[in-house]
């Protein structure tokens, strides 16, 4: 693996140097979106019924006030919702402010929520958002591009309220045995490159279990085709 890695890497020195300059991350960040756009509607056709389960369970979690705040870190393109419940008073959150354009169209062909607001912030410093103001917040493919998962959990807990929740669906690290696990390993320095820092190979099942949570519901799963190294999900919730 650190062989054919430093291959990769070896060919991938022009794009280094772009970013050593400063030019490809700018680039992606205004490209990405695009990219986004064409690929979200695909992948969430393949984990449709899955995020219809999981999002089902969203009311369970309604506060006090009789609504459902909610807050989703890393919206992008807004392809989650279609899923949240009428009423949800909805704050969306992303560090790439071209994602803007492609989250107002969504908003306006799901006019079943209350958006609060548009933040600019990325997960590890949601400080617009107050201590315990939230019931519910949602990542879905997000922990596996952040600096730190730690860091964004950590976040998810302060503004989460007592007994509200997280919910997460992720692709994740195959098991270490495996060709899918080897692969992943083995494209890792190109994903991230031309996947605005994602990485195929995060532990996030096991960042989450290191987390203050008082209830972690959590499920395998694989998208489809079996072959493709983004190919292991984890899904579920986690109770603060």
């Amino acid at each position: 693996v650190p062989l054919l890695q430093r291959c990769i890497h070896l060919l991938l020195l022009p794009i280094h140097i772009l970013a050593c300059l400063g030019l490809w991350g700018s680039f992606c960040k205004r490209v990405f979106p695009y990219v986004m756009a064409k690929v979200a509607p695909v992948y969430n056709h393949k984990v449709y019924k899955q995020k219809q389960e999981l999002f089902s369970t969203l009311r369970k979690f309604t506060g006090p006030s009789g609504q459902l705040t909610l807050l989703e870190i890393g919206t992008g393109t807004g392809t989650n919702f279609q899923f949240y419940p009428p009423g949800c008073r909805l704050t969306c959150s992303d560090p790439n402010p071209h994602f803007r354009k492609f989250l107002l169209k969504s908003l306006s062909e799901n006019q079943h929520l209350k958006l609060e607001g548009l933040v600019v912030a990325s997960g590890e410093d949601l400080q617009e958002i107050p201590d315990g103001a939230v019931d519910v917040v949602v990542g879905t493919l997000v922990l596996c591009s952040v600096g730190s998962v730690r860091r964004v959990l950590r976040e998810v807990l302060r503004v989460l309220r007592r007994g509200g929740a997280f919910y997460f669906l992720e692709h994740v690290a195959a098991d270490h045995s495996s060709w899918t696990y080897f692969w992943q390993k083995v494209c890792d320095p190109v994903w991230k490159c031309f996947g605005d820092g994602c990485s195929l190979s995060r532990e996030t099942q096991m960042e989450l279990e290191k987390m203050n949570f008082s209830e972690l519901n959590l499920r395998h799963f694989h998208v489809t085709p079996y072959w493709i190294p983004t190919s292991p999900h984890i899904i579920g919730y986690a109770v603060k």
